[in-house]
Formats: structure tokens, sequence, C-alpha cells
């Protein structure tokens, strides 16, 4: 290794496909050591997997492992389950990009938010897949899918009246790049599209493509008119259990409700009750306050909520998006332009 120590050292973290290794070594092969190494990771269960939170390397395969960390300079990934701070493990790293949008709680966690340490991570990149989940939510629903396909099965022939989804009000809380892919989408379906945000600037909703954007006082007067609530926000200190009882309360009766976000936003007792208690007419959720969902879960049970587990992110085309990006930021690291790198974690406010 005596000729590559001049060379900026990458290290690939988390299960990738060989082919994407294989552009990240080739992109800057006179400047970048590009440490990949499957036979130390878990191996990949699905294209777009990033680890199996069950897999533990042998004690052997532990020191091996630290040792390559002890010699990088950047990360693809934060490593999973290290028992040492990671900075004391890797006292060389400067910049790490994440294969997650939301990883501002990851960060705290890992005593990070207060480093010098560059974060990017995978912000907009999975804002399509997100979206187009929310609307296969919404078609499920409305146009009453599951019950055709079981009256298919038992060969029942039942008319019946539909719902469109033109003229209905679509309320989002995070109106980020997953939000606003949300909107434009539901602009094709003739929906008006409202959200809550930091402020309820005019010129920000007209920005956005929305009819109205509401400041965070005024989210239950947002609820009030929404006929499909959808969140998309980051976990923050300012979104912990945003939604309760008193929340879907306000919520218009008869409402379609989908989780992309993540799981701490909502109280899930109360939102079970709301479901039992049809207030809330559909739920669509693609995450939870613990993950794997527990088998006692009330979820599980009620015939009006489609559980997804936490996989609408994940799409065929995830890790060429990805890589692009690493590569697109290893290139502007290199020459220390690290304020174009993008889109980059705001440790303070954890998004």
């Amino acid at each position: 290794m005596a000729g590559n120590e001049a060379k900026t050292v990458v290290m690939i973290t988390s299960p990738l496909e060989a082919e994407h290794a294989a552009r990240i070594a080739t992109a800057y092969p006179e400047q970048v050591e590009v440490i990949y190494r499957p036979d130390l990771m878990p191996a990949i269960r699905y294209l777009g997997d990033h680890g199996d939170p069950d897999w533990r390397r042998t004690p052997e395969q532990e020191r091996e492992w630290h040792a390559l960390l002890a010699r990088a300079d950047a990360l693809l990934d934060f490593p999973q389950h290290e028992p040492r701070p990671l900075l004391e493990l890797a006292p060389r790293l400067r910049w790490v990009q994440t294969t997650s949008a939301g990883v501002g709680p990851l960060v705290q966690r890992l005593g990070l938010a207060n480093s010098d340490l560059v974060v990017t991570t995978a912000s907009g990149i999975h804002a399509q897949p997100l979206a187009e989940f929310v609307f296969a939510a919404l078609l499920y629903h409305s146009k009453e899918l599951g019950r055709l396909q079981c009256e298919q099965q038992a060969r029942q022939w039942h008319r019946f009246c539909g719902v469109e989804l033109a003229g209905q009000t679509m309320a989002i809380v995070g109106p980020g790049r997953i939000g606003q892919e949300v909107v434009r989408i539901a602009r094709a379906f003739r929906m008006r599209a409202v959200a809550m945000g930091r402020n309820a600037d005019p010129e920000r909703a007209a920005a956005l493509g929305l009819d109205r954007l509401y400041g965070r006082d005024e989210l239950h007067a947002m609820l009030a008119e929404a006929d499909c609530l959808v969140v998309c926000a980051p976990q923050t200190t300012e979104t912990d259990g945003l939604l309760g009882d008193a929340e879907f309360t306000a919520l218009k009766p008869g409402a379609v409700f989908v989780n992309i976000g993540r799981g701490a936003i909502v109280d899930e007792a109360a939102l079970a009750r709301a479901l039992e208690a049809g207030w809330i007419a559909f739920a669509a959720l693609d995450v939870f306050q613990t993950e794997p969902l527990p088998a006692d879960s009330p979820f599980w049970a009620l015939p009006n909520v489609l559980i997804n587990p936490h996989s609408a992110s994940t799409v065929d085309t995830e890790n060429r998006k990805l890589t692009d990006r690493f590569i697109a930021n290893l290139g502007h690291f290199l020459r220390g332009e690290i304020d174009q790198m993008a889109p980059a974690l705001d440790k303070r406010r954890g998004y």
C-alpha cells in the first residue's frame, strides 16, 4: 500500500452491488483508493439493501474492518453496530455520504452533532418512489382495489360507486424534496395541494406550487380541510410526537393518512384509535416507531391499514442514483469544494 499513501481513502461501509463499487473505483483512480470488502459486510438480500440489522462480523473480521476504517478519509454510509465512537475508529474521517435522507437523529446518537465532519445525505433521491407510493395508496383506497381483488377471487360481480381524486385537498407535513414531488403528482390528478412549513410565506407557497402554505401554528386549520394527509417531514425535536389525538380529531372526517416520514412523528396509539373509530378511513404506513413492526401491534389486524416494511423508497434505480451523487460529491471533496457538496446535513437542525 506504500504507493497509495497520498491518495484519498474511500471506504464503502454498507452493501453495494459490485458494478457501482467499480464505478466509484474508476471515477478518480489517480487520486482515490477505494476499500470495498463485501466479505466483511452482510450479503445483499435485494436491490437497494443497505444492511441486515441482525448480521454481525466475527471477532477476526471486526479487527480487520476496524483496521480499514482507521485509514478512511471518506465513507459511503455510516457503519452499523460499532462499539466505539466513529471518530475514534476512523480518526482521519472528514466526510460521510449517507444512503438515507433522515439521518439527523443518527448523527445525534453518534455524538457527531458538534463535530467538523461533513455529512451529505440521500435527500431527494427517494422523492419519486415515495411519491409514487403515496398515490398507489390513494388509488388503492379510492378505487377499492383490495375489495375488487377479493371479489374477483370469489367470482362475484357487484357494481359500486368509487371516489375520484380530482378536487380533493392533499395536505402535506414537510414540503421538502419529497413533499414537492407529491405536490407535482397531485396536480396531475387535479387535486388542491396545501402544506405546513416553517412559515406561511405566500412567495414560498407559489414556489412550491401550493394553493396555500400554513405556518406551524396553523396545523389544525390545515388538517380540517385535508382529504388526504401525507407526512414527509424528517424526525427532529420539532416534529417528534407532532400528530396525536388532538391532531387526528382536527383532521377532516374520512380522510386518508400516509406516513412516509418517520414513525416518531406520530402517536401510534392515537392513530390506531382514529382508525378503529373510522375517523381516519384508511392509512398507508411505511414507517413506525419500532421497526420491524412488533407482532402485537394493532396495525396488523386493522382492515383499513396498508403496511409497507419501510421499503417505499427502495427501488431498482436507488443505488445507481446514490453512486452518481457520491461520485459528484467526491469530485468536489477532492478539489476542496466543500461548500458545493450537496445536500449537506445541517447538524444543528437535524435535516
